[in-house]
């Protein structure tokens, strides 16, 4: 994983630490001496949120496995809805959409954009939610001024820190495989990345 991203995950990794203390602080009463308290988050609900982190990606010639780095930053939004479907479980699903400037070196091998629709397996801690996420994946990528799309699956970690009532704060890393595809060279292009992100969700 390139630098700039391992920089990002140490620092979503402290920005977790002090988010976590800040929202028990926020949600969760001190309960009384000799007294187990487990509070629900209550993350059920539509929300929309942004985010933005970092994303190393690779090109691989199918045939010849030649392999072509690109690195760079994403910025994007998303939309989900969370369901309390037992108790300390939270299903849900998101969809989301980011523009990205990860690039090769000598500029030749780019990714524009990317997107997925994913489902999301969380439990409910009260002030924070870890879960998994899986699910589908695009992304749009450039090779020597030739754009195409590519479509493949994604899988990733996460956890959500309440900050407030309707506001969270959601630290996430994915690893992406989006497939080959034919742009009209001799062999296809297939398109993977690493992204950590750190977003701001809004609950309706």
């Amino acid at each position: 994983m390139n630098r700039f991203v391992i920089a990002l995950l140490s620092g979503v990794a402290g920005l977790a630490l002090v988010s976590g203390a800040q929202a028990a602080d926020l949600i969760i009463d001190e309960p009384a001496a000799g007294v187990v308290e487990v509070a629900g988050g209550n993350w059920d609900g539509l929300y929309v949120g942004a985010f933005v982190g970092g994303l190393g990606g690779t090109f691989t010639e199918e045939n010849d496995n030649d392999e072509f780095d690109i690195s760079g930053w994403l910025a994007g939004v998303n939309l989900g809805a969370n369901f309390t479907v037992a108790d300390g479980i939270v299903l849900g699903v998101v969809g989301d959409i980011a523009w990205t400037n990860a690039e090769s070196d000598d500029e030749v091998f780019s990714a524009d954009w990317t997107g997925s629709l994913r489902g999301r397996l969380g439990f409910d801690g009260g002030a924070f939610l870890p879960y998994l996420t899986a699910g589908l994946a695009v992304a749009g990528g450039e090779i020597d001024g030739v754009s195409e799309t590519h479509v493949g699956w994604t899988v990733g970690a996460g956890v959500e820190f309440a900050v407030a009532d309707n506001i969270s704060v959601d630290l996430l890393y994915r690893y992406s495989d989006y497939g080959a595809v034919d742009y009209g060279f001799v062999n296809d292009f297939s398109l993977t990345s690493h992204a950590v992100t750190v977003g701001l969700n809004f609950k309706f």
